[in-house]
């Protein structure tokens, strides 16, 4: 598995080892020893969520906070995605900052998210499924957000907005000032 981490410390852009041949492909998608020797700790990863969508919807920006905080593992087993993570972490050299990085089910790339992370992303193909593990489960109350195209944080999601499909409660999430604050 080759890692590379981006300019975002502790967020990774994770690429298996593809075995292919005739019959098809296979590749570890998650080996705890291999996790270890990149983040130098392993995630206890205890909840698997799956999403399917089709093209122009964005999911996001979204994290959960406090005693609740989740890092991710995701990836793309069906069609495209642009993942989208942005650093919040209060000390951060890189608070504000994101990375996008196109997932695939063809280049079978996934992206490590810490926590003290906004994390979203897009659908560039027909439709997408988009699997991610968590280290924390889901509680409503600790979750918080942004919204996808406030135009502090300039990100790219790959969709020309008139074909952007963004559900009613992320288009009312805060604005990324209200949030730092």
């Amino acid at each position: 598995m080759k890692a590379t981490e981006t300019k975002l410390k502790g967020c990774f852009i994770l690429e298996p080892t593809v075995f292919e041949d005739s019959r098809g492909y296979f590749f570890e998608s998650y080996n705890e020893n291999k996790i270890k020797e990149i983040l130098g700790y392993v995630p206890n990863f205890v909840q698997d969520n799956q999403s399917n969508s089709s093209y122009g919807v964005i999911r996001g920006l979204h994290i959960q906070e406090g005693d609740y905080a989740q890092a991710k593992l995701v990836r793309v087993v069906e069609g495209s995605v642009i993942d989208v993570a942005v650093d919040v972490r209060p000390e951060s050299e890189t608070f504000g900052q994101s990375v996008a990085v196109e997932l695939s089910a063809e280049n079978k790339k996934q992206l490590f998210i810490p926590r003290g992370f906004l994390h979203g992303f897009s659908v560039i193909s027909e439709k997408a499924t988009f699997f991610y593990k968590c280290d924390n489960g889901y509680n409503k109350s600790s979750e918080n957000g942004v919204n996808p195209l406030d135009p502090e944080l300039r990100i790219e999601w790959g969709i020309p907005e008139d074909k952007m499909i963004i559900s009613e409660k992320d288009l009312e999430a805060q604005s990324f000032d209200s949030f730092k604050k």
